[in-house]
């Protein structure tokens, strides 16, 4: 039998963390309006509310019209942790959006961010990495790092910051430096990234031989390459058991051996027989990488000869369905059958 009483428990649905959002139109202007209450809980209310919200790139581009990203701009420097870390949960949905990644470069949010680079929880310099290679992935986003100087930090924040952090800022490194590497090669980064190169972490050392790719890219990255001896421990990563690792190793000596000192470190350290295994791997970036990393050394006579008696290998990859791959081994093969 049905009893008169009524529950005191609220029903399942309703989640007393967040603040009850306004009809309409008004939604989003009173949820400014609590960010920019005295009251702590208010605060943190309207943050959790505004973490669904932002999901949806209408609500993030109204958000940005009517003034929100001033009010996160101060949230940043709250006093409660829970009200910062949120506020940057906050800010990396909304750089998941171009919308999201306009309006911070408008209302320059990259330098406000840089503010708490240093923060003492680890969830809010986690969200806060997020959000920088997040907006990194677009051109003007990377030159806007680039830009506000804040590369010599990433740099330095690769060292000793949480692992799984170091791997956010390895991808936003890579992003960047594709553009400009000037200011990563001033601050000493590659041989931070030479010791990264030999993490047990198979994701720091795949990401660093990634982000070596895009230092390589000027003749200044080849030569500190070198320089700091790299590419012997570069040729050591293709044996790897993890194939982004192989992959992204290969790719780093493709670039590497531009230069003929490059050329023959690689050659040195034994790269050839490394490089051949690869081929038989069926994964487009690794035969990839391979193929050209190997079109490279083979510019070098040494080169050219030890891989003479396996130029079949090559023309058996002309025909491969891929034409990335296939393109590539008819350059490998004509430059290895190329006679004075």
């Amino acid at each position: 039998m049905a009893s008169p009483l009524i529950s005191q428990y609220l029903p399942p649905d309703i989640d007393p963390t967040k603040v009850s959002i306004a009809y309409g139109r008004r939604a989003l202007p009173k949820l400014n309006e609590e960010l920019q209450s005295e009251d702590l809980l208010t605060r943190q209310k309207a943050l959790m509310a505004l973490c669904d919200l932002v999901h949806d790139p209408e609500h993030v581009y109204e958000a940005i019209s009517i003034g929100f990203l001033n009010s996160l701009k101060v949230l940043l420097r709250d006093p409660d942790n829970t009200v910062r870390q949120k506020t940057i949960e906050v800010l990396y949905i909304m750089s998941n959006h171009s919308v999201g990644r306009e309006g911070f470069l408008k209302h320059q949010i990259i330098l406000a961010l840089s503010k708490i680079l240093d923060d003492p929880v680890l969830l809010c310099r986690k969200f806060l990495h997020m959000t920088y290679a997040s907006v990194a992935q677009i051109p003007r986003g990377a030159d806007a790092i680039i830009g506000s100087g804040l590369i010599p930090f990433l740099v330095d924040k690769v060292k000793n910051e949480h692992e799984e952090i170091q791997g956010i800022i390895l991808d936003t490194l890579y992003f960047c430096l594709q553009w400009d590497a000037s200011q990563a090669l001033q601050s000493n980064a590659v041989p931070i990234l030479r010791e990264k190169l030999s993490s047990v972490n198979e994701k720091i050392r795949s990401k660093a031989a990634h982000t070596l790719m895009a230092i390589c890219m000027p003749l200044e990255g080849k030569n500190k390459v070198w320089e700091n001896d790299v590419i012997s421990l570069l040729v050591m990563l293709l044996d790897d058991p993890d194939i982004d690792v192989k992959a992204n190793a290969a790719g780093a000596l493709m670039f590497a051996a531009v230069t003929t000192a490059g050329k023959y470190a690689a050659l040195d350290s034994g790269a050839i027989p490394f490089l051949l295994k690869l081929l038989d791997i069926n994964v487009v970036k690794v035969r990839l990488n391979a193929i050209k990393a190997l079109t490279m050394l083979a510019e070098a006579p040494e080169g050219r000869r030890d891989l003479l008696p396996e130029v079949n290998r090559f023309k058996a990859l002309i025909n491969n369905p891929i034409p990335a791959v296939s393109r590539a081994a008819q350059i490998a093969t004509k430059v290895i059958e190329w006679k004075p």
